[in-house]
Parts: structure tokens; C-alpha cells; sequence
């Protein structure tokens, strides 16, 4: 297919553009993590289990950000891709204020799909976007600043909806406009959905990039020349979809049970426990995910041309030691050195791995390969992150107070089964770059 000719956007403005994403991103995860510093006041408020809980946390949203990820990626390739985004805020904005004027876990459940439905238009949208934004070799790091987003908007979450904790300790119900009465969690999520509509304006500033390497025509492949191509390349795509989710495993595991742990465990109040893990979530995370791509370069220098890969194999093997060691720890500050640092491991190849499949996807299908990868690490990590903690704490040790064990063990489950997967795809991609340009 003939290579377009138009020049590349000037960097200002495509680093204006990660900028705007970065921003949509974190606060896709403030509605999306709010939820796990509010789970003690559902539970009392509604009646519910700890699995029940992580049903909220996981599967409910990742059903449909898993069912629709594919085909809106097939819309990416295909349409104008900013308003696939604008489109994608709108929905999981209004949902999210769904899940505050939800009064029973019927209506939450709900809710909590339509959040999961907006949301999965975002991330095939914005890094096919980048990707034509940015020359190949300057890719990394924007991805990286962009994939800042869940660290930023946990931390934002865990923060923001300690301070409400805080303030609600003394209110029992909030009336609003419009609204009427409801109780301080609901408030919450009524909050952090509304600023989905300045999101929307922003990105509306967005300049819909040339698609390189398409000839200026929105045709896109069959579904299986896409499959064929995928197969050709089995090995490094195999690492890349069934690999990173076991990493995601623990990440969302661990961001939705360390307030827990902190409050079951190691009897810290709350809001403490949210305010600080927010702020470990927040650092920890972010240097993780900026220091990958920064570590790639330097060994690829050096000739490690698998360096993307290896960091990934690395970053899951001390993101598992790190959990391991969380049971052991005997108070709550102890806990958070193995909670950082496992924050830190677990996000150190995830940027990376976003930038090798840009790298090693044709641009008329990396809708469709991001949506895959969209599906796979949600299936695996956020359906079964959340809910394989709960279900070990509530069927294995049958113990509320070993949520911690609980992680540990999972991860020492999931960690080594991500090593495998993402081993394999090394020597490929090796070869990959090799024959590059």
C-alpha cells in the first residue's frame, strides 16, 4: 500500500494532543477506581459480599469494556477517531453518575456496565492516534506519558474519595439539585462523572492525524488477513495478549484491595489508608511506567534488541516478589515498601509493551490488534484481578482478615505464568526489530 506523503505534525502539537489523552485517561480511572476506596460503605449500605464487591470491581465493568473493545476497534481503523473517543467519555460519564443514583446492587451492576461499554473506546482510539502523531522511533515516550493515566487517576481516586470519607463522617445523607437525597458514596461517584463534559471539549481540540501508511483511504483488511497476519507472528503476540494480562492480574489486584489491607489488616482508618496508597499509587506507578521506555533504550544501545520484552519478563518477577513478601510484613508502613515497590514492578513494562504492538502492527489493523489487547488483559486482569482475591479470602482461607495472604498467593500464581508467556515472544521480536528499516 503506497506511503502517505504528508509530513508529521509538529511535536508541540502532538504533545499537546498525549497531554489532552493523558488527562481523558486518568480520569477514566478516577470513575473506574473510585469504587475500591468505597467498597466498606457499599457494603454496609447495601448488604453485600466481598466477591459481590469484586463483581463491581472486575467483571461487571469488564464484560462489556471486553465485548465492545473488538468491534470499536474495528471502528477505529475505519473512522474518524476522535469521535469515537468524545463519544466513549460521554457514555462512561453518565454512567458513572448512574452508580451514584443507583439504590440497590441491581441498578450499580448495571451501571457499572455502561462504564465499562465508554470507556473501552478510548485507549485503540488514543494510541492509534499517537502513533500517527509521533515518528516510530519518538513513540515510547508519549505512549508512556499517556499510560500515566491509570496511576494518575487511581491516585486522584484513592485521594479525592479519602477526603469525602473524611467529610462524611459527620453526614449521613447529601441532598443535591435536582437529584435529591443521597448518601455520601453515591455523592461521590455523582462527582467524579461530571467532568466528563469539559473532557469532551477538550478533546474536541484534537486534529484528526493522517493515517500513515494507508494512501489516504480508509480501507481496511478482511478479518482474516488480520487473523493471517497475527499467526505469522504468533510468538510475539502471544507474549504481548496473554502475557501482559497475567501482569494486569496483579495490578488490579493490588490496587483494589491494598485500602482493604490496610484497614483489615494492619487497622488503619479508611481515609488514611486511601490518602496514602493514593499517593503511592500516584508516584510509584507513574516513575514505573516513565522509567521503562527510558531503561529500553538504554539496553537496546547495547544490543539487547528483545530489551522491551526482557524489561516485562523482569517487571513481573519482582512485581510477584514483592506481593510474596506483603504477609510478612508486620505493620502497615512495613506493607506499603512491599505495596511500592510491587507498584513500581508491575507498571514498568506496560508502556513498552503498548509501543511494540504500535511497532509491530500494520496501521490498518491496529484498531482492531489494541482492541484484542483491550480484551485479553481485561478477561484475565480486571475480570479475575479483583475477584480471584476475594474469592481466595472467602472460599480458601475463609477469613476476612487474610486479604493480604490472599494477594500474595495470587500473585505467586499468576507472576510466574506472565514470565513464560512473555519469554516466548523475545527471540521474535528480536528478529522483528532486526530486519526493521
Amino acid at each position: 500500500m503506497k506511503e502517505t506523503t504528508a509530513e508529521w505534525p509538529s511535536e508541540a502539537r502532538g504533545w499537546l494532543v498525549t497531554i489532552i489523552l493523558l488527562i481523558a485517561f486518568t480520569f477514566s480511572f478516577v470513575d473506574r477506581q473510585v469504587l475500591n476506596l468505597l467498597v466498606e460503605p457499599i457494603r454496609a449500605d447495601l448488604g453485600v459480599s466481598d466477591t459481590q464487591i469484586s463483581f463491581l470491581q472486575g467483571f461487571a465493568f469488564a464484560l462489556t469494556y471486553v465485548f465492545m473493545s473488538i468491534p470499536l476497534g474495528r471502528l477505529v481503523d475505519r473512522f474518524n477517531r476522535v469521535a469515537i473517543m468524545m463519544g466513549g467519555v460521554m457514555v462512561w460519564s453518565l454512567t458513572t453518575i448512574a452508580c451514584g443514583m443507583s439504590s440497590n446492587y441491581t441498578q450499580l451492576l448495571f451501571a457499572r456496565f455502561g462504564v465499562g461499554a465508554g470507556e473501552a473506546a478510548l485507549s485503540p482510539a488514543a494510541w492509534s492516534v499517537l502513533a500517527d502523531y509521533f515518528r516510530p522511533e519518538k513513540l515510547s515516550r508519549p505512549i508512556s506519558v499517556y499510560l500515566m493515566g491509570p496511576y494518575l487517576g487511581a491516585g486522584i481516586a484513592m485521594i479525592a474519595g479519602a477526603e469525602v470519607l473524611d467529610w462524611s463522617r459527620n453526614v449521613d445523607v447529601v441532598s443535591l439539585p435536582l437529584i435529591g437525597v443521597v448518601a455520601p458514596w453515591q455523592a461521590t461517584f455523582i462527582a467524579v462523572g461530571l467532568p466528563g463534559v469539559l473532557i469532551v471539549m477538550l478533546l474536541s481540540l484534537i486534529k484528526e492525524p493522517v493515517r500513515r501508511g494507508r494512501g489516504g483511504t480508509t480501507e481496511v483488511p478482511a478479518w482474516a488477513e488480520i487473523w493471517k497476519f497475527m499467526k505469522l507472528h504468533r510468538r510475539i503476540y502471544l507474549s504481548l495478549h496473554m502475557g501482559v494480562p497475567f501482569i494486569v492480574v496483579m495490578l488490579y489486584g493490588l490496587q483494589a484491595w491494598t485500602p482493604t489491607i490496610l484497614l483489615r489488616v494492619y487497622g488503619w482508618d479508611l481515609a488514611d489508608a486511601g490518602r496514602t496508597y493514593g499517593v503511592i499509587a500516584l508516584l510509584a506507578g507513574s516513575a514505573g511506567v516513565l522509567t521503562g521506555p527510558v531503561l529500553s533504550k538504554w539496553l537496546v544501545r547495547r544490543g539487547l534488541l528483545d530489551a522491551p520484552l526482557l524489561i516485562a519478563v523482569t517487571g513481573a518477577g519482582l512485581a510477584t516478589l514483592s506481593l510474596a513478601t506483603l504477609p510478612f510484613m508486620d505493620t502497615g508502613q512495613m506493607a506499603l515498601v512491599s505495596i511500592g515497590f510491587a507498584s513500581f514492578s508491575v507498571t514498568l513494562p506496560l508502556a513498552l509493551i503498548t509501543t511494540v504492538m504500535q511497532e509491530v502492527t500494520p496501521n490498518n489493523m491496529r484498531g482492531v490488534v489494541n482492541g484484542a489487547y483491550v480484551v485479553t488483559s481485561n478477561v484475565l486482569g480486571l475480570a479475575l484481578g479483583p475477584t480471584l482475591v476475594a474469592i481466595t479470602t472467602d472460599y480458601v482461607f475463609e477469613d476476612t482478615q487474610a486479604v493480604a495472604k490472599s494477594l500474595a498467593l495470587v500473585a505467586i500464581i499468576v507472576g510466574p505464568i506472565a514470565m513464560v508467556l512473555l519469554n516466548l515472544g523475545r527471540a521474535s521480536y528480536a528478529a522483528n526489530q532486526s530486519a526493521a528499516p
